[in-house]
């Protein structure tokens, strides 16, 4: 046989029984999943800000970050969504590199799954009850939905993964906001056949079972650039994307029209300070139109503590070891003042 069968893993019921999260912090996760809801369904005129590391690699520093956004939270949470990223899976384009923490606990150290799934979910269990706020991932491998279904309040389908078929049925029995980002060819209705897919109730196998979902109706798209077939990134954020997003959504049975805008990868082709500048054109976009207005829900943005990236071989506390980020100086300011847009 071509596969090593190393060990059995815990199930994910055994792996959320080992690890609960508290009664008290179910019912503010089930607050904060409906708030973010009402946003994407155009309930709530509040902006969704889904901020933080491009990956979770440390759970003292992620907490540290995470702490010092739920500080501004309190001052801008009458207008803004505040969602902390907790990526604890990274896609790799060619297989190597750091996978994030579930694969590697100790970025320095081997790869070691069990001891991944146990990192991955008491980091996301310490920041829920340390900051108040509820965390968005990367549903990098859709077997893995179980482990965190109760603790996550976001959801992203990276650019890889939108076209796969599992990843879309998965989405369709989520039960909360899942945003469907564009392919790396940029072309919007794969995004939006993947938004259909995920809206709609599916019979598929899972984990093993066969499952039947309902459909989820908070799906919507995410915009983070493309890749042209000469390697070059080419931004889609702009007026102009953002007018041709709504007329092809306009020609589709699709409900809650929404679109979350990704302010790094090839929409800054990785120059992570200009995500300041994409954000207020995003912003200044949606004041110009009302149907921009109506159809941006919120941007994503990559913030850590210190800015750039670094080697993991350099253990600087709060950079980031894979792409680059914004600092946290620019972020604090930058949070500011996208509440003064709105």
């Amino acid at each position: 046989m071509s596969f090593e069968y190393v060990r059995m893993l815990p199930t994910p019921d055994e792996i959320r029984k080992q690890y609960p999260l508290s009664p008290e912090l179910a019912k503010l996760k089930a607050e904060r999943d409906q708030e973010i809801k009402d946003v994407i369904s155009g309930k709530s005129n509040k902006f969704l800000v889904i901020i933080g590391p491009c990956s979770a690699d440390n759970e003292d520093s992620v907490c540290d970050y995470i702490n010092r956004l739920a500080k501004i939270n309190d001052k801008v949470k009458d207008k803004l969504v505040l969602v902390p990223r907790i990526y604890t899976n990274k896609p790799r384009t060619t297989g190597e590199g750091y996978k994030g923490i579930v694969h590697q606990p100790d970025p320095k150290g081997k790869e070691d799954l069990l001891h991944g799934l146990i990192a991955m979910r008491k980091m996301h269990l310490r920041a829920i009850a340390e900051s108040h706020l509820t965390p968005a991932d990367e549903m990098l491998y859709p077997e893995n939905w179980g482990y965190v279904e109760d603790i996550l309040s976001y959801v992203a389908i990276g650019a890889r993964s939108v076209e796969d078929q599992q990843h879309r049925l998965t989405v369709s029995g989520f039960d909360v906001a899942s945003g469907m980002k564009n392919p790396t060819s940029g072309d919007f209705a794969v995004m939006l056949n993947s938004v259909y897919a995920a809206q709609k109730p599916h019979s598929f196998i899972y984990r093993g079972y066969e499952v039947e979902t309902p459909g989820n109706p908070y799906a919507h798209t995410v915009l983070r650039g493309a890749v042209s077939k000469h390697g070059v990134s080419q931004a889609n954020y702009h007026y102009e994307d953002l007018s041709r997003l709504i007329e092809m959504y306009n020609e589709r049975d699709l409900i809650n029209p929404a679109c979350i805008i990704d302010s790094n990868h090839n929409n800054s082709n990785k120059k992570y300070e200009q995500q300041v500048r994409i954000v207020k054109e995003v912003m200044h976009s949606r004041k110009l139109n009302h149907d921009i207005h109506n159809l941006v829900k919120g941007v994503m943005i990559e913030s850590y503590i210190e800015e750039g990236c670094q080697k993991i071989s350099e253990g600087i506390y709060g950079k980031s070891i894979t792409d680059p980020c914004l600092g946290w100086e620019a972020s604090e300011r930058l949070i500011y003042d996208i509440a003064e847009y709105e």
